[in-house]
């Protein structure tokens, strides 16, 4: 039986007998038996289940004897970095899982789930990191460097190295819609966060406000245009395997509950021992957040797209240019609505080196996909080259064998 991929905005969907899920979930969720609905006894055998609470328990037991024991050494806090940032993203897929699940039983549209919900959901791991870092930033101010550079590390290692692995893979054509409508807004959306953040080396709370609503309008924007969306980018593909599982009002609830916690948990910790680390090793938040977290925060977006690859052109693009409006809109848009950012280094690398280097990778994307609407091996790895040019560049500034410009 063919199945449909429909496509609106940042969200690819699959869609069979007017059902939707995310390419993660085709491959996760086991279908129900004898169409029975699956309950509370189901869910605590369910290999998601048991994988999140045991990222948890080991992080909270680490954590807990680290505290307790005075441990401060650099190679316990990259494990418990490591940690911190897979029980992240375990329990964020875990929460999504369960709101689709729930929208799903009240009645929500199906469009509207795929905007919101699953949207949202790769990119809550961005959220957490940069509301959390931002709700601790009167204590420490370098966490707003955290998070900022959190946010602008996010958008370069996902269109660059994560872009360009996917490519590497499986070369893809490109639709005209995807940059002119989503890739236009996905460079919009950076170069505003960093208008603001250039004026005054601060994100204050009226531009974050700024920044959320101008992702609610894109939507609204969405939805109102949601038919003509369909029409234009609607296509027949491959036979492709997807069973759901049938799970029962107050277990979806019991996932939310769980997924939202170990989360919340998980990004407070991932704060702490970053901040930890970057003291240990005398390096700059911003530098960690550009990197180590950013590269953890965005394994969502990653495994999304390489199974996506599979199945669809463009379906990976769609996935990644998504993820980035949402980080520099939304993300640290509730960071600077909870708490203004000011930067620790107000002439530091985040202006001098990394928002630019994020700008002109985001550019050099939308270039590639511009000549021949179509990503090919070769720009695949331009792009990797760019993140591993980006990374070395940093590393002199680090070593000093380049002395800052600024």
């Amino acid at each position: 039986m063919a199945k449909k991929i429909e496509r609106w905005g940042p969200q690819t969907v699959l869609r069979e007998d007017d059902s939707v899920a995310t390419m993660s979930e085709v491959d996760t969720e086991s279908s129900t038996p004898g169409g029975r609905e699956l309950g509370m006894l189901e869910l605590l055998h369910w290999n998601a289940l048991l994988i999140t609470g045991s990222l948890f328990i080991a992080l909270v037991s680490i954590s807990t004897f680290v505290r307790s024991s005075g441990v401060t050494n650099a190679w316990v806090s990259v494990a418990l970095l490591g940690l911190a940032v897979g029980s992240l993203i375990t329990a964020a897929d875990f929460f999504v899982v369960g709101a689709k699940g729930l929208a799903r039983r009240l009645g929500i549209a199906e469009v509207i789930i795929g905007l919101s919900i699953v949207s949202i959901g790769t990119s809550l791991p961005e959220i957490l990191v940069s509301t959390t870092a931002s709700w601790n930033a009167t204590g420490d101010a370098e966490l707003a460097d955290f998070a900022i550079g959190n946010i602008y590390g996010s958008v370069l290692v996902q269109i660059t190295l994560i872009l360009g692995l996917v490519v590497i893979m499986h070369p893809m054509s490109i639709r005209p819609s995807w940059l002119y409508r989503d890739g236009m807004l996905m460079l919009g959306a950076v170069m505003l966060l960093t208008f603001f953040v250039w004026t005054g080396s601060t994100l204050e709370r009226w531009e974050g406000i700024v920044l959320c609503l101008s992702y609610v309008a894109y939507i609204v924007w969405l939805l109102a245009n949601r038919e003509l969306i369909r029409e234009e980018e609607a296509e027949v593909i491959e036979e492709v395997k997807q069973v759901e599982v049938g799970w029962s009002a107050a277990t979806y609830v019991v996932m939310i509950v769980i997924g939202l916690s170990f989360a919340v948990y998980a990004a407070s910790e991932l704060i702490d021992v970053t901040t930890k680390l970057a003291y240990a090793m005398n390096v700059p938040h911003s530098v960690i957040g550009t990197t180590l977290t950013a590269i953890g925060t965005s394994l969502p977006e990653l495994m999304v797209g390489l199974m996506a690859a599979k199945r669809s052109q463009g379906v990976a693009i769609g996935t990644l240019i998504g993820s980035n409006i949402t980080d520099p809109l939304l993300s640290i848009g509730l960071a600077a609505t909870i708490r203004p950012l000011v930067l620790a280094e107000p002439s530091g690398l985040i202006l001098n080196v990394i928002a630019p280097a994020s700008i002109i990778a985001v550019a050099l994307c939308l270039l590639f996909m511009y000549t021949g609407f179509h990503f090919d091996r070769r720009e695949g790895i331009i792009l990797c080259g760019y993140y591993m040019l980006f990374m070395f560049l940093l590393y002199l500034l680090r070593q000093g064998t380049l002395n800052p410009w600024w």
